[in-house]
């Protein structure tokens, strides 16, 4: 079961997304917060392994929340589920360490999705948010460019399908390959591109 915590200041908004969670047989939630500050009290005690986290919360904000969450947990994964997809807000949410960001128009079949892809060490996007960073990442490297050599042709097959935004297990139903092998690949390619994350890594293949 992925335990989640859900963190939105819109009584509405955490009563829909339960339901939608807790429809689903792999999904418990553990918990709600309706602000910042009682998100990281109940992330503390409850150890959840997703926390969907809004941004714009009275008292302490999403972005304040995700980095006390992850100094206390570093291995909780946090989702970023906003209205706002704006650089204002993107950026400071990655940096803070989200693993992903996903807009509240997101179908919520994408949202379950982002949920167990977070779970599973991956960092899940909505579509315009992740061209923005390509983009972004493109102008970047064509005014820096750092041409890596020594990628085998198996490593560049597996780039190209996380620039793509797959799962490791789409990833490896699309090389038909094992998991486990997909994971390694990616391993040598975070260390051969310097990405210190997945969200690097597909952004650095973006840009190759």
């Amino acid at each position: 079961m992925i335990r989640v915590l859900l963190v939105d200041d819109q009584h509405l908004i955490r009563a829909g997304l339960r339901m939608l969670c807790e429809a689903q047989p792999d999904i418990e939630v553990v918990g709600e917060a309706d602000n910042g500050r009682a998100a990281i009290t109940s992330a503390a005690r409850l150890l959840p392994d997703v926390v969907v986290m809004d941004l714009r919360m009275p008292g302490v904000d999403g972005i304040t929340a995700t980095s006390r969450i992850l100094a206390e947990r570093p291995a909780t994964r946090i989702l970023v589920l906003t209205t706002f997809g704006d650089d204002d807000h993107l950026y400071p949410a990655l940096t803070a360490g989200a693993c992903g960001f996903l807009l509240k128009d997101a179908p919520p079949a994408d949202l379950l999705d982002g949920i167990r892809r977070a779970a599973v060490g991956d960092s899940p996007f909505s579509p315009e948010v992740l061209r923005r960073l390509v983009q972004r990442a493109v102008h970047a490297r064509a005014e820096t460019p750092r041409p890596v050599q020594g990628l085998t042709a198996r490593e560049r097959d597996v780039l190209a399908l996380v620039a793509e935004g797959l799962s490791n297990t789409e990833i490896a139903d699309r090389l038909h390959i094992g998991v486990t092998t997909v994971k390694t690949h990616i391993t040598s390619l975070m260390t051969k591109t310097d990405s210190p994350n997945r969200v690097r890594l597909a952004l650095f293949a973006r840009g190759v």
